[in-house]
C-alpha cells in the first residue's frame, strides 16, 4: 500500500533519502558524462542519421519530421541537439549532451514518483538502480536513436500532475491539463513505443480531472495534445495510401515472418528482454544466474496490483488524493503489462530477443511498483512487526533487492571492463574517416552501417551511398547522398575486408582490384577504381 510522506516534494537538509538519492543520482550522471565524452557506447549509422539530421536543422536546409527513410521515428532528439551541432559542430559527445539531461530528468521525476506513490527510501533504491547502467541500458539512454530518452520523462511527468491534481498542489489546474496534452502529443510523434504507458497515464488523468473534462481543462488537454503530434498529424494527413504510419508500422510487424510458440515469445521477452532492458545483462545476452529476475517479474507486477487495489479499497470514501496513489500504482502495472503484451506478440520476441529487448526500455517506468512488494516485505523485517512467516518472506525479499543490485552493478562492471575494446573500435571508425579524406575523396559507396557514420565523423566532407552485399542500392536513408554519389564519375568504395560487398567487388574489378586498393585501415578496406563500379546501372 502506499506511504503518505510529509512534504514530500521540499528537500531539507535533515531529509536523508533525499540527500542519499541525491548522492547516487550525481553518481549516475558523473557516470554518464564520462560515457558521453569517451564516445561509450559506440556510434553507428543509425545514430549517425539523427546527427546529420541535427547537423542539416542547424543549418536551416531541412526540417524533418521523421528520421530519414522512415514514416514513424519522430525528429525530436536531431531538433534537441542542433543548436549545439550550431555552436559547437558535430561531434559524438556533442550530439549525445541533450540525452545527458533527459536521463538526468528522468531520474530526478522518477524519485518525485516514487516517493509519492511508495515511499522515500524505495525511492532512493529506484534512483540507485537507475544510475547503474551496462551497455545495453545506457545505449537506450545515451545514444541518439529515437524516441526512448525522451518518451520516459514525458509519461513521469504526466503522472505527477495527475498527482499534483489530485491533491490540489497545482493551482493552475486548466494549464497542467495543457501541459499533460502537450507532454503526451510530443512523445506519440517521438516514439510510439510509449503509447501503452500514455494510455493509462491519460486513463489516469481523466479520473482525476473527472467533470472538468468537460469544460477548459478538458478542451486545453486535447489542444495540447495537438500541438504536441501536430507533427505527426500533419505529414499523415499528407502521406500517401500506404505511407501514413500505421500503414508503415502494421507493415514492419508483419514483415518479421509467422510468430514462433507462445512460449519461446514469452522466454525470450522475459527471461532475455526484461533483465536486459533492467540492466542485469550484458549486451550479448544474459547467462542463467542473470535470468532470476525475468522470471520473479510477473508475480512482482501481480503482487503490485493487489497491494494497490487493496490500498484503493482501503481508501474508499475518501479525498481523490488518498485514492489516487494506489490507482497510479495500477496504472503503472498496467502500462508494464501492455507493454509486454505488445512484445510478445511480435516474432522477434523468440528469434532475436538480444536485438529488441531496447523495445522494453520503457519498463524503467515501472520499476518503482515492480521493487514495492519487495520492498514491503523486507521493511516489515527490519521493523521486527512481522510473524515467522512474515521473516521468512522478508528475508527473501530483502536477499532479492540485494541480488537485483549486486547484479545490475556486476552487469554494469562487465561493462566497464569490457569498454577498451569499443574504444579501439571507434578510434577505428574516426581512422578511416581521416584517411578517406586525406586520400581526396569526396564521393564513397559503403555498406549501411559504415555509411553514414562515415559522413557524420566527416562532417558531409564525404557523402555516401549505401551499397548492400552484392553491389546493388542498399538502405539509403538521405536519398540526395545517394544521387550526388551517383553523378560522380569515379567514387571511391569503403567496405568491410573481406565480406560479401567486398569479394564481389574484387570480383568486378578482376586484374584491377589490387591497383585500386588504397588504403586498409584495421577491419576495413578503401578502394579508388579508375572507372565506377555500379553492376545495377
Amino acid at each position: 500500500m502506499s506511504t503518505r510522506v510529509q512534504h514530500r516534494g521540499r528537500w531539507r537538509p535533515s531529509d536523508r533519502p533525499a540527500l542519499v538519492a541525491l548522492l547516487l543520482g550525481l553518481a549516475g550522471f558523473g557516470y554518464r558524462l564520462a560515457l558521453t565524452l569517451l564516445t561509450l557506447p559506440g556510434s553507428n549509422s543509425d545514430e549517425a542519421t539523427f546527427g546529420l539530421a541535427a547537423l542539416h536543422i542547424a543549418a536551416g536546409r531541412e526540417q524533418p519530421i521523421f528520421l530519414y527513410g522512415q514514416r514513424y521515428m519522430g525528429t525530436l532528439e536531431a531538433y534537441l541537439a542542433a543548436p549545439l551541432v550550431a555552436v559547437a559542430g558535430p561531434s559524438w559527445p556533442v550530439l549525445r549532451l541533450p540525452m545527458l539531461a533527459l536521463w538526468a530528468i528522468f531520474v530526478w521525476l522518477m524519485y518525485r514518483l516514487t516517493r509519492r506513490i511508495c515511499s522515500p527510501w524505495c525511492a532512493v533504491l529506484v534512483v540507485g538502480l537507475l544510475a547503474l547502467g551496462p551497455e545495453r541500458v545506457v545505449r537506450d539512454q545515451l545514444t541518439v536513436v529515437g524516441g526512448r530518452p525522451e518518451v520516459k520523462p514525458a509519461v513521469a511527468l504526466v503522472l505527477l500532475i495527475a498527482l499534483g491534481l489530485a491533491d490540489r498542489r497545482i493551482g493552475a489546474r486548466r494549464l497542467a491539463a495543457g501541459a499533460a496534452g502537450l507532454l503526451a502529443g510530443v512523445a506519440v510523434w517521438s516514439d510510439w513505443l510509449i503509447v501503452p504507458y500514455l494510455a493509462v497515464a491519460g486513463l489516469l488523468l481523466a479520473w482525476v480531472l473527472r467533470r472538468e473534462l468537460l469544460g477548459w481543462a478538458g478542451a486545453l488537454l486535447v489542444a495540447g495534445f495537438a500541438v504536441g503530434a501536430a507533427p505527426l498529424i500533419a505529414d499523415n494527413l499528407r502521406a500517401p495510401p500506404g505511407q501514413d504510419s500505421l500503414s508503415v508500422l502494421r507493415r514492419i510487424s508483419t514483415a518479421a515472418g509467422p510468430a514462433p510458440p507462445l512460449a519461446d515469445r514469452l522466454r525470450g521477452g522475459l527471461l532475455e528482454g526484461v533483465p536486459l532492458a533492467t540492466g542485469l545483462c550484458p549486451v550479448d545476452g544474459c547467462a542463467r544466474w542473470q535470468q532470476w529476475f525475468g522470471l520473479l517479474y510477473p508475480v512482482l507486477l501481480a503482487g503490485a496490483a493487489v497491494l494497490a487495489l487493496v490500498a484503493y479499497r482501503r481508501a474508499a470514501g475518501r479525498t481523490a488524493a488518498d485514492r489516487v496513489g494506489p490507482a497510479t500504482q495500477l496504472a503503472l502495472v498496467a502500462g508494464a503489462v501492455l507493454t509486454l503484451a505488445a512484445y510478445v506478440r511480435s516474432p522477434l520476441a523468440a528469434t532475436d530477443p538480444m536485438s529488441n529487448a531496447r523495445y522494453l526500455s520503457v519498463l524503467q517506468l515501472s520499476l518503482p511498483v515492480a521493487l514495492w512488494p519487495l520492498w514491503l516485505a523486507a521493511r516489515g523485517v527490519w521493523r521486527g512487526t512481522t510473524g515467522v512467516v512474515g521473516r521468512l518472506a522478508g528475508a527473501s525479499a530483502t536477499a532479492a533487492l540485494a541480488g537485483l543490485a549486486a547484479t545490475a552493478l556486476v552487469a554494469t562492471g562487465l561493462f566497464v571492463a569490457g569498454a577498451g575494446g569499443l574504444r579501439a573500435e571507434e578510434r577505428q571508425v574516426r581512422e578511416l574517416a581521416d584517411t578517406v579524406r586525406r586520400a581526396g575523396l569526396r564521393t564513397v559507396y559503403a555498406e549501411y552501417w559504415t555509411c553514414n557514420r562515415l559522413v557524420f565523423n566527416t562532417a558531409e566532407a564525404v557523402v555516401c551511398g549505401v551499397l548492400d552485399g552484392n553491389l546493388t542500392p542498399g538502405q539509403n536513408r538521405y536519398r540526395p547522398y545517394w544521387q550526388q554519389v551517383g553523378r560522380a564519375d569515379r567514387p571511391g568504395y569503403v567496405l568491410a575486408a573481406g565480406g560479401p560487398a567486398d569479394r564481389r567487388l574484387r570480383e568486378l574489378l578482376g586484374a584491377g582490384a589490387a591497383p585500386a586498393l588504397i588504403a586498409e585501415v584495421g577491419r576495413y578496406r578503401v578502394y579508388h577504381p579508375e572507372t565506377a563500379v555500379r553492376p545495377w546501372r
